[in-house]
C-alpha cells in the first residue's frame, strides 16, 4: 500500500509520497512514487502513483518513452500538450491502456491490477492545475472547496488535512500539514513506509523549487512528531464531558 497526498493552494503546490512497496509480509522494498517532468521556467507536471507497481512503472515509462519520440505530438507528449487539462488526458488514457494490457496477462489467474495518480502541474502562462486519476483514466480536479487530492492509504491523514488546510495556507504550513497527515498514517498502517519524498511548487515557477527526501530518523521530523503527540494529549487533556 502507499499513501500520497497534493496541495493545491494560492502560493503554490505541495506534495508528499511514501516509498513502501508491499508484496507480503516478507516482500517489503522502497520504490520512488514521485516522478518529475519539468523544462524549468517553461512547465513543471508533478505524478504521483499509488496501486500495482507493475502499472505505475509501465505508465511511466511509456510517458517517458514519448518524450523521446520524435512523431511526438501536443496530443501523445505531456511536455508539448498545450495545457494541463491535456496534460491529465494523455497521462489518463495511458493509465487505461496500461491496465487493461495487464488486465488482459492476469485474466488466465482471475487476477486484476489497478492505479490511481495524482497529476500537478503549471505550464507558463497558465493555471497551476492538480487532477486524482482513476484507473479507468477519467480523473476529478482539485478545487478551492477541496484543495487536496489523497491517494492509497489516506483515511488516517484526512482529518487533519480537513480542518487546517485552506487555499490559503502558506507553503511553509502546507508542508507540516502534509507531514503530519503523513506521520498519522505510518502510525496506523504498517504499509506505509519512509523514506518520505517531497516537493514544492512555488506559483508560476513552473519548476520544483524544494525537493527534500526525508529518511527515517530524521531529527527533525522526530520532533515534529513528537510535538504533535503532545499537543494532542495536552488538547484531550483539556476537554470535558
Amino acid at each position: 500500500m502507499t499513501y500520497c497526498v497534493g496541495l493545491l493552494l494560492n502560493d503554490g503546490m505541495v506534495l508528499l509520497s511514501d516509498t513502501r512497496t508491499n508484496a507480503g509480509f516478507d516482500n517489503i522494498a522502497v520504490y520512488r512514487k514521485m516522478f518529475t517532468f519539468e523544462e524549468p521556467g517553461e512547465r513543471v507536471i508533478t505524478i504521483l502513483t499509488a496501486g500495482s507497481l507493475s502499472v505505475t512503472q509501465t505508465t511511466i515509462a511509456r510517458l517517458k518513452e514519448v518524450l523521446h519520440d520524435p512523431e511526438a505530438t501536443e496530443d501523445t507528449s505531456i511536455m508539448l500538450a498545450p495545457t494541463m487539462l491535456k496534460v491529465a488526458e494523455i497521462i489518463g488514457n495511458m493509465l487505461a491502456r496500461v491496465r487493461l494490457d495487464i488486465d488482459e496477462k492476469l485474466s488466465a489467474q482471475k487476477q486484476s491490477a489497478s492505479a490511481s495518480l495524482i497529476v500537478a502541474g503549471q505550464r507558463r502562462g497558465g493555471e497551476m492545475r492538480m487532477f486524482l486519476i482513476y484507473p479507468e483514466g477519467n480523473f476529478i480536479e482539485a478545487t478551492e472547496d477541496t484543495p487536496f487530492l489523497q491517494i492509497g492509504e489516506h483515511k488516517y491523514g484526512k482529518p487533519i488535512l480537513d480542518r487546517v488546510v485552506k487555499p490559503a495556507t502558506s507553503l511553509a504550513d502546507a508542508q507540516k500539514a502534509v507531514l503530519l497527515s503523513m506521520d498519522s498514517t505510518l502510525r496506523s498502517n504498517l504499509s506505509v513506509g519512509m523514506p518520505l519524498d517531497l516537493a514544492v511548487i512555488e506559483r508560476d515557477a513552473c519548476r520544483v523549487t524544494e525537493r527534500r527526501r526525508i529518511e527515517a530518523g530524521d531529527e527533525n521530523f522526530r520532533a515534529m512528531s513528537d510535538a504533535w503527540s503532545r499537543a494532542l494529549r495536552e488538547g484531550f487533556g483539556q476537554i470535558r464531558v
